[in-house]
């Protein structure tokens, strides 16, 4: 059953989604059809290279898996206003709109054996973990990490005095770099991320005033008028201004449409497939002056880390082209609000994590979170747990389970507290917190999934976590065994994202692999919020909603 957006209030910095993912898409092709060497690597020098990408896991094999980052900012790489003819021709509002979340996100997995490349959209509102809890802020949009890094250190260097503003932004965009990264790789399992791409607003409309005419396919006829859109069912070939709306719709007069945010990730690969068929087949990989300015594009819109070798990674990338990328856009629990009232993704974070597993392979994730086929692994610890202490109220009415869960918890991290039971039988189990302990009971609650909530007492002590075991809680020992064996038992544990009271509907997890479903799907069959959807004959202009 389809989870159903609650409406959206227009405007404000969540209006675009991935315009410059074209820009990536251009690099890949030209990279991967070794055309003109020498004025590759010449051009090459010019651009914006990071180091936050210091650390972490490292894939296996060969394999590559590059982080694309697409910012929701008016300003090119170097924190410059754009030109003002380009904000008139993208509607995009002036040089002080939009902001600096990674409203964009996209995992590509290049394997290193040169066989099929797969590329995972994660919608930008998933409610997460954020890493670091930049500005105080613990939970979020996954795409906010990036803004609030960049927010904090920008104060704190602006609070230090005597930096230049090229510094300033230079070090800002670095702590956002690092934080969303972070959040990007807790979320999806631990997965290594050897590389990562940023790409900012102006690289989309160049890059398609560059090779438009662009072909697209829609499966129905359409309409915003806070995008522009107007488009009709069909195939069609769109310039450069509709291209910016095709990428960045998300609603329509005819409320049976029900647009979101995944239909507009949908989209966007669709626009990613068709921009690379045009690549290769209207002459602009032949003509050296086309690409120079395509590469000029990237120079002034796009960020590598310094270990990105372009040249190395065309030897191992040529399946990019051709069709051979699979397009899969994650899935989310159901939609709702949090405590500040923002809409947001709640998500199946152990149904994420086996969906990334089953698509990439179970190499693809980083030694210290794979399941081992024995119950020997050591669970995986509570981000923040640590020095919080949890008390443990047995409400359910089933004798030890008070203790049974004070021992699975202090293996997770956290300090022992007071095992008691209540004196009531609740039917609800619930988890509640001090002030400094939000964090891990958040994480707490989303672990045991559910309906279980975690909720602030100010009747609690500082750092202290309580949870009221309810009649709706299973027995320790098989929350235990789910967490810390076999990918099957990962796969089959039904716990949930964060949840929230005002959540509009929720859908439990399907149990087992996660079935695929066909992106392009039309009616009955078409994709609901809650599917794992693909797009896999990117060798034909895929028609989307």
């Amino acid at each position: 059953m389809a989870a159903t957006r609650p409406p959206r209030r227009p405007g404000g910095s969540g209006r675009w989604a991935l315009r410059s993912i074209v820009a990536v898409a251009t690099v890949a092709v030209l990279v991967a059809t070794g055309v003109s060497w020498t004025i590759y690597r010449h051009s090459t020098s010019g651009f914006t290279r990071s180091g936050a990408l210091a650390g972490g896991p490292t894939s296996k094999h060969g394999d590559q898996n590059i982080l694309v980052m697409g910012l929701d900012s008016r300003l090119d790489e170097h924190g410059n206003p754009l030109p003002q003819a380009m904000y008139d021709a993208l509607h995009a509002g002036s040089a002080d709109d939009g902001g600096m979340n990674a409203n964009v996100l996209m995992l590509l997995h290049v394997p290193g054996d040169g066989s099929k490349a797969t590329a995972i959209s994660i919608p930008r509102d998933d409610y997460v973990n954020l890493d670091g809890c930049p500005s105080n802020n613990c939970q979020g949009k996954i795409k906010q990490a990036y803004g609030f890094a960049y927010a904090e250190k920008r104060q704190s260097l602006s609070a230090q005095g005597d930096i230049s503003p090229d510094d300033l932004e230079s070090q800002s965009r670095e702590a956002g770099r690092r934080s969303e990264i972070a959040t990007v790789r807790q979320f999806l399992g631990n997965v290594p991320i050897d590389h990562f791409i940023e790409v900012t607003l102006a690289a989309f409309f160049q890059v398609a005033e560059v090779v438009q005419p662009i072909t697209v396919c829609l499966n129905q006829d359409t309409s915003d008028s806070y995008s522009g859109a107007r488009f009709h069912k069909g195939v069609q070939k769109i310039n450069a201004s509709q291209a910016m709306a095709f990428v960045r719709q998300r609603r329509d007069p005819n409320p049976d449409l029900n647009f979101t945010d995944l239909d507009r990730d949908r989209r966007q690969q669709a626009f990613v497939i068709s921009l690379m068929q045009q690549l290769t087949k209207n002459g602009t990989l032949t003509n050296l002056g086309q690409m120079n300015r395509l590469l000029n594009v990237a120079k002034a819109n796009i960020a590598f880390d310094d270990g990105f070798d372009l040249v190395k990674f065309a030897t191992t990338s040529s399946n990019l082209t051709g069709g051979n990328v699979t397009f899969f856009t994650l899935p989310i629990d159901h939609f709702g609000a949090n405590e500040n009232g923002e809409d947001v993704n709640f998500v199946n974070l152990p149904q994420i994590h086996s969906i990334v597993r089953q698509v990439l392979g179970p190499d693809a994730v980083a030694p210290e979170t794979s399941t081992s086929s024995t119950n020997t692994a050591a669970p995986q610890a509570i981000t923040g747990a640590d020095g919080k202490v949890l008390n443990v109220v047995n409400s359910s009415g089933e004798n030890g389970m008070a203790a049974q869960y004070e021992e699975l918890l202090a293996a997770r991290g956290f300090t022992r507290g007071s095992a008691s039971t209540g004196s009531t039988i609740d039917s609800t189990t619930q988890v509640e917190y001090g002030s400094g302990a939000q964090g891990p009971a958040t994480e707490l609650a989303q672990m045991l999934g559910g309906s279980v909530t975690a909720e602030a007492d100010t009747s609690l002590e500082p750092n202290s976590v309580r949870l009221i075991i309810g009649t709706d809680l299973p027995d320790a020992s098989a929350l235990g065994q789910s967490s810390t064996t076999s990918s099957e038992s990962d796969d089959t544990d039904s716990s949930t994202g964060p949840t929230d009271p005002n959540a509009t509907e929720s859908v439990s997890a399907p149990s087992g692999p996660a079935q695929i479903v066909n992106g392009t799907g039309t009616g009955a069959n078409a994709p609901a919020p809650t599917d794992l959807v693909n797009l896999t004959n990117t060798a034909s202009v895929p028609c989307v909603k």
